[in-house]
């Protein structure tokens, strides 16, 4: 653990090499990179962390910037700069980090990236957040992780049936995690950073991986990254969906290694 401000965050630290930091979804922990860590630790020191109300790490009781969290990990994990991948809130979080602190970011590497500053406008994905604010007010849990699963784990294009049942199955027990902690994950207390605006200001290398079966929100903030960030390669998988290392984790592996490599 590591004391920041307002707060304290779980991080672990595996293998030696260059850093490079996993930055996990929203709803989930950091065991969400476990195949990543196994990869990539034998070349590099990864280092995971769960975000502040997520996971063993502390609940937030007052606002505060997840990017602002990840610089004070790294401060005190002495690491200057590091590459650093993140998947949904976890790129969103990412890019916060690249442009407001443009220096310690060597590469990028953003899967099915949420972006601070662009609301969702989807009808699936509005429709779900309904719903899973209602189940949350009535306390049932069980209906507001489905809500949440059907938005980020099936998408608008699969049934549940059509998703791989361990991939459902690990999301769910993550998820109604998050769900029940006492005081929630404290989403409402995570300040905004407005990167929709200033895309063009992610100056760093970035490989950006979207899957094709993911929302109208998340193929459109794909396609706005790809077309205002200067160094930016985006790729997409076909077949998948928001949670694209674990839908498609050989896949995944070989774009990740390569592009660490370059």
């Amino acid at each position: 653990m590591i004391e920041i401000d307002g707060g304290k965050l779980f991080y672990e630290v595996r293998g030696s090499g260059s850093p490079v930091v996993l930055v996990h979804g929203g709803s989930l922990d950091a065991s969400m990179w476990d195949a990543q860590v196994a990869l990539l630790e034998g070349a590099h020191t990864v280092i995971r962390y769960d975000l502040r109300g997520h996971g063993k790490s502390s609940s937030p009781t007052a606002p505060f910037s997840h990017h602002e969290d990840l610089r004070q990990l790294l401060d005190a994990l002495d690491v200057p700069s590091a590459e650093v991948v993140g998947l949904s809130l976890g790129g969103q979080i990412a890019i916060d980090f690249a442009i407001a602190y443009p220096g310690r970011v060597a590469k990028l590497l953003l899967a099915a990236p949420g972006i601070s500053g662009k609301p969702f406008r989807d009808p699936f994905i509005l429709g779900n957040l309904a719903e899973l604010a209602a189940a949350k007010e009535a306390g049932e849990h069980e209906r507001a992780v489905e809500h949440i699963l059907r938005m980020w784990v099936d998408g608008p294009h699969r049934t549940s049936k059509e998703v791989d049942p361990a991939i459902r199955a690990f999301c769910r027990e993550l998820n109604f995690a998050s769900v029940t902690r006492p005081e929630g994950a404290g989403h409402s207390f995570a300040t905004g950073f407005g990167a929709a605006g200033r895309i063009a200001e992610l100056r760093a290398e970035t490989l950006l991986l979207v899957g094709d079966l993911d929302c109208a929100d998340m193929l459109g903030t794909a396609d706005l990254i790809a077309r205002e960030a200067p160094r930016v390669r985006k790729h997409t998988l076909p077949g998948a969906g928001h949670m694209i290392n674990l839908e498609a984790p050989a896949e995944f592996a070989r774009l990740l290694r390569r592009f660490l490599a370059r």
